[in-house]
């Protein structure tokens, strides 16, 4: 190795280690002129020496050029969202749920507040950072890693001196209010362009093509949890945020720990009280059960965890007129009063029209044209009505009157007498705006992701009459795509490449993308495992649909008559003529095989295959599998590193199988 490159080394680790006082510890250890002084020296060596410069050199911080596009990139282990407490009561819910599952009188939590900014994950390997990307769905992210690299508090590389082989950190990106300030000061006495909130600013500086957007802003970033990680690097999550600091990365110092729901709530108020003093935004706080081995006992339900919840501050609200009522179709049919409002600004983003949900909120609230209204965001993102003032009231206010017929395509409207809220009966046949929004659900990134088949060129196909149902997608051709505004032969292309590829789709996505009501994405995730092919669900009558997980009567009935209707199974016929196929698991006879009855749950690590193939495995042979060891456990297959649910499945007297006697069961019922 060369002097220079030595050289280049020495200087890289002294400007890092500098630079983790100044802006991790807050504690710096130079003067500014000799941190510039060191730098401008490496950034000679290293334009000397281009190839000589180290992954984690500070000079990356300065932004690469500009990118064409974010690779997609896949979580190792899914972002998942948190379940919301908005009340005292939710919070004691959570504890009394998560207390009830565990078995246990009391329960310590990790408590620390919820950071508004953006939610992203970054992964070292030996030490050095080589990618960060965005949440996205929870399965798929951006790839931001350019962008990233130039926060100044982000390492380049770990530090200590046990570095893990893999390690995957979550954590908020933020920009501090001071910041936030300061930056916008400066765009007015340069004439640039100023940022709305820290929030979306933050956000947004990620999302730009060009990391040297990201570098001239002021964001910070702090860690909150794991991602993939080939070691625990502690048994409490408190203890694993001070294992990552001791790996110096940046951690909140208000990350504290309480026993029970009244400590939980005393640290919600004085978080609160403490708000407008902290130097960045937070919109609550959140609890998270401390005990790692109890969060894998206590596992997910849905896209969240059991074990952890996000309890929000009150949300924003603002006075302003309500100047009309517009009617909002919807992809089944579902008509929404919105309300046009002269724009105000609450919650940090400018309001010019709130949900008032349905008509007999509407009437509840005595909401009329002409009002002065609370506007709400409620949990911070959708914009509500809360409330009239009546002393306001103007003496020409107009009262809102429940419409007789669709909007869009005068089609009457139906209501259920149990149910609020009215209902076009013209369907996507006559209905445009259920057929628009029926595509656009089709078209999204978690049903049939078609990428560029977006709502601008939605609302163009259907009104030229080109787009009539959901199986016209695939008829589509370059003509047609080409001839529509702001579009060209090249990009009318890519939609039609995006279709094709599309084309390939699995069982789940194509269920939840023909948009049957009342079934989202978990359902068809529960309707495939369970039955295995279209055929077999197309044909299941009421009572063998309601033995399906969390499908009950109301559901049941939505996906038979779904499949009853010859036009929706003539539609599925004319894509399949097309050239959409999915992935089949095959008719699982969940109703049948030799462990039919028993209740099975996995934990630890297995080495023949993964939990998902086994698991899979046992319900093909009619077993019911359970993330959680109770009195009605049959049978705990435990794989290496079997924790709490070992040791309650001894106290419970459950029987317990090892790997080996995993495998032996499922070789003596391969046939069967």
């Amino acid at each position: 190795m060369t002097d220079a490159h030595n050289k280049i080394r020495e200087l890289t680790d002294l400007l890092n280690q500098y630079g983790h006082s100044y802006h991790v510890l807050d504690a710096p250890t130079v003067p500014d002129a000799e941190y510039d002084r060191l730098y401008l020296a490496l950034v000679a060596l290293e334009t000397a020496h281009p190839l000589a410069r180290l992954p984690n050199s500070p000079t990356l911080r300065v932004g690469a050029k500009a990118m064409q596009e974010f690779a997609q990139l896949t979580h190792a282990v899914p972002m998942l969202s948190l379940g919301n407490a908005f009340s005292e009561s939710d919070v004691l819910e959570f504890d009394a749920r998560v207390r009830e599952l565990l078995g246990e009188d009391v329960v310590e939590y990790s408590v620390e507040p919820k950071l508004d900014g953006l939610a992203i994950n970054l992964r070292y390997e030996n030490g050095l950072l080589v990618q960060a990307a965005t949440r996205g769905d929870g399965a798929t992210g951006e790839d931001v890693t350019h962008n990233v690299r130039t926060i100044s508090v982000v390492p380049l590389a770990l530090t200590g001196t046990i570095i893990p082989t893999v390690l995957e950190v979550r954590g908020e990106v933020f920009m501090p209010r001071a910041g936030f300030h300061s930056y916008n000061k400066r765009m007015r006495e340069t004439g640039g362009k100023e940022l709305v909130n820290p929030r979306n600013a933050a956000a947004g500086s990620i999302r730009q093509l060009d990391p040297k957007m990201a570098a001239s802003r002021p964001l910070a970033f702090y860690v909150y949890g794991l991602g993939e990680h080939v070691a625990p690097l502690s048994d409490t999550h408190s203890g694993t945020l001070q294992a990552l600091a001791a790996l110096g990365l940046p951690v909140y110092s208000g990350v504290g720990t309480a026993t029970g729901s009244d400590a939980l709530l005393a640290y919600f108020a004085n978080t609160g009280a403490a708000r407008a003093g902290l130097a960045f935004d937070i919109d609550g706080v959140v609890y998270k059960v401390n005990r790692l081995d109890w969060q894998r006992e206590l596992g997910f339900v849905s896209r969240a965890p059991r074990w952890a919840i996000a309890h929000k501050f009150p949300a924003e609200e603002a006075l302003t007129t309500l100047i009309a009522i517009d009617l909002q179709v919807g992809r089944t049919g579902s008509i929404t009063p919105v309300a046009r409002l002269e724009p105000v600004f609450v919650g940090g983003v400018t309001v010019s029209n709130a949900t008032l949900h349905n008509f007999d909120e509407i009437a509840r609230k005595d909401v009329r044209v002409g009002d002065t209204v609370v506007v709400r965001r409620a949990g911070d993102v959708i914009p509500e009505v809360a409330r009239v003032i009546l002393d306001r009231r103007p003496a020409d206010s107009v009262a809102a009157t429940v419409p007789t017929a669709c909007p869009v395509c005068k089609s009457p409207l139906l209501k259920q007498d149990d149910a609020a809220v009215w209902r076009c009966s013209g369907g996507i046949e006559k209905c445009s705006a259920q057929l628009k929004a029926a595509l656009r659900h089709f078209a999204a990134r978690r049903a049939l992701d078609i990428e560029g088949l977006g709502d601008e060129l939605i609302e163009q196909l259907v009104d030229r009459g080109a787009l009539k149902s959901l199986a016209d997608v695939f008829e589509l051709d370059l003509h047609t795509l080409a001839t529509l505004e702001r579009m060209a032969e090249k990009s009318a292309q890519n939609v039609l490449d995006a279709i094709q590829k599309s084309k390939a789709t699995t069982l789940e996505r194509l269920l939840y993308g023909i948009g049957i009501r009342d079934v989202g994405e978990n359902t068809a995730k529960q309707l495939t495992r369970h039955f295995g092919n279209l055929l077999a669900i197309a044909y299941a009558d009421l009572a063998t649909l309601q033995t399906v997980q969390d499908i009950g009567p109301i559901v049941a009935a939505r996906i038979v008559s779904y499949f009853s209707d010859p036009a929706q199974l003539a539609q599925i016929q004319r894509m399949q003529s097309a050239g959409l196929n999915w992935l089949e698991s095959g008719p699982k006879q969940a109703n049948t095989g030799p462990l039919l009855g028993k209740t099975i749950v996995l934990t630890g690590t297995l080495e023949a295959m993964t939990r998902e193939a086994a698991s899979a495995a046992l319900e093909a042979l009619g077993a019911k599998m359970s993330d959680s060891v109770s009195k009605k456990t049959s049978l705990l297959i435990a794989g290496a590193k079997a924790g709490s649910k070992l040791a309650k499945a001894g106290a419970l007297k459950v029987p317990v199988m090892d790997e080996a006697g995993l495998l032996a069961l499922l070789a003596q019922h391969q046939n069967t």
